[in-house]
């Protein structure tokens, strides 16, 4: 096999997604949108008649670095993990999460199923793929509500912590899903496992991690201390990382990138967290995690759209959107947060990035649904990037304008809090 046929593809990727992240950088757009476009554009490179970069072996290759990436991005979303914040939050974030994971899910969940033919014609690829498209809907990414908050001033209050820890247990929880249905559905065959034995595995391979965390916690404290800050603790945070990725898809039928999440979760307490994040990301974005979202360009195909794909990729998206908006909004509102704070929460949970490619990736990867996805996936990780800044935006100058147009004067001695309230 020729793999010096991997560095053109791949050469073009890692220049064209570094110029376009630093567009984006300078428009206020996540960096996923510059990598993704970028393997959008080299992959029009499969049109061209008789090219020969493009090729089997060299999308192989590609596709061989994409799974070390996504293996990556898992790890440091585990590392990234504030535990403690969600036990500052407490119950509202348990709420809101779940609020934020039931409704969209089950509306993605709908839509599949009326857009491929109702429950009359059901059968189990069909729920299977249904259940599938409303586990990619439950992903949620703040990194732009963060960006947003951070610039307002407005991160360190109880909206601003209430997202961010509702997005912390919104990943773990849609690592759950995404777990239970990709074991449900067999890698190699085309037909379904039995669900008991799933669930089985799962808990034993919950159990077994739960008993290891502990020991892993307590080693890489004994290693810190031994050798603070030194390029060995990342490394062997990688080679864990690696082995329980292994283990987890090898044994337990459960996907690696799971495996990769939990050690990053694991390691989340270590004091050089943030060390081994940092390290981690060197490596990664250097060359892996350009060529994962590269290679999801490369292999998305529009020459298989027809009008019901369309209506079901938009109803997809509406329905991602909205989901997230009055069930996150809901819950906040059922938790006795103001209608404006609530309502921020909602948009504040809109937005999609990594954690739902990655899922919808593993969706196509074992063949539960069909790649004419991605393009709607892609337009929804664009529509809710422009959206929730810009929504966000607007709710607080609303309230802005609100404080300044209530003077000292107006306050009375049976509502002495309606100005402060106004002007928090």
């Amino acid at each position: 096999m020729e793999f010096y046929l991997v560095l053109m593809p791949a050469a073009l990727l890692l220049l064209i997604s570094k110029l376009l992240m630093k567009v984006c950088e300078k428009i206020n757009l996540p960096s996923v949108v510059g990598l993704l476009v970028a393997g959008l554009l080299v992959g029009l490179i499969n049109y061209i008649p008789g090219q020969d970069i493009l090729t089997e072996t060299s999308l192989e290759g590609i596709g061989f670095f994409a799974q070390i990436g996504v293996l990556l991005i898992m790890f440091s979303v585990g590392l990234e993990t504030n535990v403690q914040q969600i036990k500052e939050i407490g119950g509202p974030a348990i709420v809101i999460t779940l609020a934020g994971v039931i409704i969209p899910m089950g509306l993605a969940f709908l839509v599949s199923v009326w857009c491929t033919g109702g429950f009359a014609n059901m059968t189990q690829d069909r729920l299977l793929a249904a259940i599938f498209y409303g586990a990619i809907s439950t992903a949620t990414s703040v990194s732009v509500t963060v960006a947003t908050l951070k610039e307002l001033g407005k991160l360190n209050t109880k909206v601003g912590n209430t997202i961010v820890a509702a997005a912390i247990l919104d990943d773990i929880i849609g690592i759950i899903v995404l777990s239970i249905v990709l074991a449900l559905k067999s890698g190699n065959t085309a037909e379904v496992s039995n669900p008991w034995i799933v669930i089985l595995k799962m808990v034993a391979f919950f159990v077994i991690v739960a008993l290891l965390a502990s020991f892993i916690s307590k080693g890489f404290h004994k290693l810190d201390m031994r050798f603070p800050r030194h390029r060995l603790i990342p490394i062997i945070s990688l080679s864990v990382c690696f082995i329980v990725a292994y283990i987890s898809e090898r044994y337990f039928g459960i996907a690696d990138i799971t495996g990769a999440y939990i050690v990053g979760l694991i390691l989340s307490t270590n004091p050089d967290c943030k060390y081994i994040g940092r390290k981690t990301e060197i490596l990664g974005y250097m060359i892996f995690v350009p060529l994962f979202f590269g290679n999801i360009g490369l292999t998305t195909r529009f020459d298989n759209f027809n009008m019901s794909m369309l209506l079901f990729g938009a109803l997809f998206i509406v329905s991602g959107m909205l989901g997230k908006l009055f069930g996150c909004g809901g819950a906040a509102l059922a938790c006795r947060y103001s209608r404006g704070d609530s309502y921020k929460v909602g948009v504040g949970m809109m937005a999609r990035a990594e954690v739902a490619l990655v899922t919808a990736q593993k969706g196509v990867e074992y063949g539960i649904i069909d790649t004419t996805i991605m393009p709607f996936i892609v337009l929804m990780i664009i529509i809710t990037s422009f959206a929730t800044p810009i929504m966000l935006h607007k709710a607080y100058k609303i309230k802005l304008t609100l404080a300044e147009t209530v003077e000292e004067d107006d306050c009375v001695p049976c509502a002495p809090c309606a100005c402060e309230e106004a002007k928090q």
